[in-house]
């Protein structure tokens, strides 16, 4: 039976690292059950291994890096892995995860960011 304790890890999305000792690439600082650090390792899993097939792909003269197929599906993991992070973390990991920006693309329509009202320049 998987144990429910909440143990706490540092986790690098940069690196796609989860460790349990903070060191200076840790980016973020979250509580995981066996069951939520499964699943944030298969996101960071996922993350990688888009990562090297898009790297792969970067050498390619012709392909535009914005009409890529692989570009789109590295930064739709790693908006997954942000927006899991943000789900789990605590208040510092989720004002860290808001302040990137990264998470325009999440479909709140209640989502009240300061930096989404009208006239903002970030609403686009």
């Amino acid at each position: 039976m998987m144990s429910t304790a909440k143990t706490r890890y540092y986790v690098s999305v940069t690196h796609h690292l989860i460790q349990d000792v903070q060191n200076e690439s840790a980016e973020y600082e979250v509580y995981l059950d066996d069951e939520e650090l499964g699943l944030l390792r298969d996101k960071l899993d996922d993350l990688s291994k888009e990562d090297e097939y898009t790297l792969k792909r970067a050498p390619v003269p012709y392909k535009s890096a914005d009409k890529d197929e692989a570009t789109d599906s590295y930064n739709d993991k790693l908006i997954d892995v942000y927006e899991y992070l943000h789900q789990i973390g605590d208040e510092k990991t989720r004002r860290a995860i808001e302040s990137l920006g990264v998470l325009g693309k999440l479909e709140h329509s209640d989502y009240d960011h300061k930096g989404y009202g009208e006239g903002s320049p970030t609403n686009k």
